[in-house]
């Protein structure tokens, strides 16, 4: 059975407060319960029957059955999946190497939760293992943000760190941004390693990042004369930008 102190702990993981206290984060469905179970320390594991029946060796601190009445009443989600768990954030040093040796993203001021976990999602799907995040960006562990992310979180290192000096630390390594007056991403030299920095959904990338982006790209809209959208949405411009570095070096 479910305490009310349990459900009460639960929900209170819908805050950045009560996450950082707990240094823990929720997740829920079994498709993304599934992905984060190999790869972080379950603190707490809350499923029904039918959960359990196809998953009989969970390892979890503490292991709940529950009906699904009880689901539902801690769950987040108004149509709860079977299961629902308590995972111990993980620590990842922050590593100034990756930049020269792989691909990176570094997001400067995102702010929606689902941009965020889609982006991870394509990062994840492109192969880029550290994604590097500016302090006022929303939080990782964000429910919203961890349900976008389909499990994909278990697969890329998330850095928040001052970007600035970050990327001040990055010799002879090339650091895109995007920008309207931009060169043309389909006829720009790109390098199979770098960064690459995506901007806030209103603002874009903020000056003091921009004085230090070293190669400008822009993503054409088509036809040219054609009058369009005023920009794309973040997410989509990453999955856009990704795919076009990665058919370069296929």
């Amino acid at each position: 059975m479910l305490s009310k102190n349990k459900i009460k702990f639960i929900h209170s993981l819908d805050t950045k407060k009560a996450r950082k206290e707990e240094n823990a984060f929720l997740v829920e469905g079994f498709k993304s319960v599934d992905e984060f179970l190999p790869s972080f320390h379950c603190k707490l594991l809350v499923a029904t029957s039918s959960y359990f029946s196809t998953h009989p060796k969970c390892i979890a601190d503490e292991i709940i059955e529950v009906t699904p009445e009880e689901l539902s009443r801690a769950s987040l989600l108004k149509t709860p999946q079977e299961v629902l768990a308590v995972f111990e954030q993980p620590f990842y040093k922050l590593d100034f190497e990756a930049p020269s040796s792989s691909l990176c993203l570094a997001l400067d001021g995102v702010q929606d939760p689902g941009n965020l976990g889609t982006i991870i999602r394509i990062a994840d799907w492109f192969g880029i293992e550290d994604l590097f995040c500016s302090q006022n960006t929303v939080d990782v562990y964000n429910p919203k943000t961890i349900q976008a992310t389909m499990g994909a979180l278990s697969r890329v290192k998330v850095h928040y760190t001052d970007l600035i000096p970050f990327i001040q630390t990055l010799h002879n390594v090339p650091v895109y941004g995007t920008f309207l007056d931009g060169d043309v991403i389909y006829q720009s030299e790109l390098s199979p390693t770098g960064l690459i920095i995506m901007g806030n959904e209103g603002n874009g990338i903020s000056p003091e990042i921009e004085n230090i982006v070293t190669q400008r790209l822009y993503i054409p809209n088509y036809p040219k004369e054609r009058k369009t959208s005023e920009s794309l949405n973040v997410a989509v411009a990453t999955s856009i930008i990704c795919a076009e570095f990665r058919r370069r070096f296929i």
